[in-house]
């Protein structure tokens, strides 16, 4: 059983307690974009089989520029490689990241279902859910559903 967080007298949780959960709703929008990026390539991979910075600039409603910005971050990062006029390619890790993504996605997609939000709305809700869910909560999400059939 998880404790519960000491508050202090303002009723407010204590100071270290605030600034953790805070540090992890950074961490989470930091790697959020990365994410959204990787699981768009992957899509475009395999559908058409090339993801061009101009069309995941299209897609996730950003400038090309702002593409190539974050395109050159995932190459950095070791999660995508770029040929010149063949577009954006994920690596193994890469990759990895957007199959994981894309199983969280689902299942918040389908806990939010099962609670009666409209298919739609479950699609747009799960796009920002995804990325700050904790382990923790995807592994109730998961027994949920289970226990549900």
């Amino acid at each position: 059983m998880e404790a519960v967080p000491r508050q202090d007298e303002s009723g407010l949780p204590s100071e270290p307690t605030q600034a953790e959960r805070f540090g992890k709703a950074r961490n989470a929008q930091s790697t959020a974009l990365l994410e959204d990026y990787v699981e768009l390539i992957a899509d475009l991979l395999a559908i058409n089989g090339e993801a061009r910075p101009i069309d995941i600039a299209r897609r996730l409603g950003v400038s090309h520029p702002t593409a190539v910005k974050s395109i050159n971050r995932l190459k950095r990062e070791g999660l995508a490689t770029a040929k010149p006029y063949r577009g954006v390619f994920l690596t193994e890790e890469g990759q990895a990241m957007a199959e994981r993504v894309r199983a969280r996605h689902r299942l918040v997609v389908r806990v939010l279902e099962a609670l009666g939000v409209p298919a739609e709305t479950a699609e747009a809700d799960a796009e920002g859910i995804e990325h700050y869910v904790s382990d923790v909560s995807l592994r109730a999400f998961s027994r949920f559903l289970k226990a549900r059939g």
